[in-house]
């Protein structure tokens, strides 16, 4: 009976989230993914680009990149992304840094797709703790809003090229941010990703030796079937089924496929920490199953919850009681 009502209450937060939704033209836009692609390029030419990247390291490592202009004010840090969009509020990155008075410990958060707000209970529970919080605006969100947007369509879309370079972008600021926390001193950095945030965050592990932990809430290992299957997702769908399979979308989004990069994430002694929620409609359970799966066949071995709710109904009591206790746990660093 609870579980029902559970059900019935994740499905009105997605009704509420899905009214400012609509379904937006299907695009390629190569160049913009793959800078010096042919402006032309057939659907076919772009998943052969995307294959190629998805096993290019260097696909997320900042080309040259500059680590100036980072400017502190109080608890906000700003400094310039390392891609530049059309959208010039895009182009800063601004992070919420809640201290701990030690430089032991920082935690990088990336939220989910479309939030409304940065997490200040995690920040000021774990600041408390002895973990430095700092909670970086992806793509579009936040300060780096599109002006006139009511949600973040830009960093997932049926545009396949924005939504990859949106990705990239993320990875590329997250990556200069701990480089600065570096420099600034702390020894131990970890990651936490939540929902399409977790896809970020494991791209960030899989390619950067300075994290020493990758918690993951919500998780899964092809963003294109997540879009193609997810609740939250029906109105790219909508935009990309008219001309694109599932299958050709698998191959145009494997950058995005985190189960391409489950041997990094195996390798180095990286810890792992994965939170999923049974009743998943977002993110659906068989899509989290196979990329612990391929984590398994890897070599890894993560620190896995399953809670029995919903994507949305996680934040609620008891579940978010069960994965904060399960995520303090997983920090308290060897």
């Amino acid at each position: 009976m609870y579980h029902s009502w559970l059900d019935r209450w994740d499905e009105q937060r997605a009704q509420r989230g899905e009214a400012a939704k609509e379904s937006t033209p299907f695009i390629l836009d190569a160049e913009r993914a793959f800078p010096g692609a042919n402006k032309f390029a057939s659907l076919e030419e772009f998943c052969r680009l995307a294959e190629q990247a998805a096993v290019d390291p260097a696909f997320f490592e900042e080309p040259g990149g500059s680590d100036q202009g980072f400017q502190r004010r109080d608890e906000w840090l700003t400094f310039p992304s390392g891609i530049s969009t059309e959208i010039e509020e895009n182009n800063v990155v601004w992070a919420k840094i809640t201290k701990s008075g030690s430089f032991d410990k920082a935690m990088v958060v990336f939220h989910h797709w479309n939030a409304s707000a940065r997490n200040r209970q995690i920040a000021k529970y774990f600041s408390r703790r002895g973990v430095t919080v700092v909670e970086m605006a992806m793509p579009y969100h936040f300060e780096r809003s599109r002006p006139g947007s009511v949600y973040a369509d830009h960093m997932l879309s049926s545009n396949l090229g924005r939504t990859i370079q949106s990705v990239r972008q993320a990875v590329w600021d997250g990556r200069k941010l701990i480089r600065w926390l570096r420099s600034e001193g702390y020894r131990q950095i970890s990651v936490l990703g939540m929902s399409l945030g977790s896809w970020v965050a494991g791209i960030i592990a899989a390619h950067d030796s300075a994290v020493s932990k990758a918690s993951l809430f919500l998780t899964g290992g092809s963003l294109a079937d997540m879009v193609w299957t997810g609740r939250a997702t029906r109105s790219i769908r909508a935009g990309l089924e008219q001309n694109i399979g599932l299958a050709d979308l698998r191959r145009a989004w494997a950058p995005l496929n985190a189960e391409n990069y489950a041997k990094r994430l195996a390798q180095r002694g990286l810890d792992l920490h994965v939170v999923l929620a049974k009743r998943d409609k977002v993110v659906l359970p068989e899509l989290s199953e196979r990329l612990m799966q391929r984590l398994e066949d890897a070599g890894a071995k993560p620190n896995i919850l399953k809670l029995n709710c919903g994507h949305y109904s996680v934040g609620m009591p008891p579940y978010i009681l069960l994965a904060g206790l399960s995520l303090k746990r997983f920090l308290s660093f060897r």
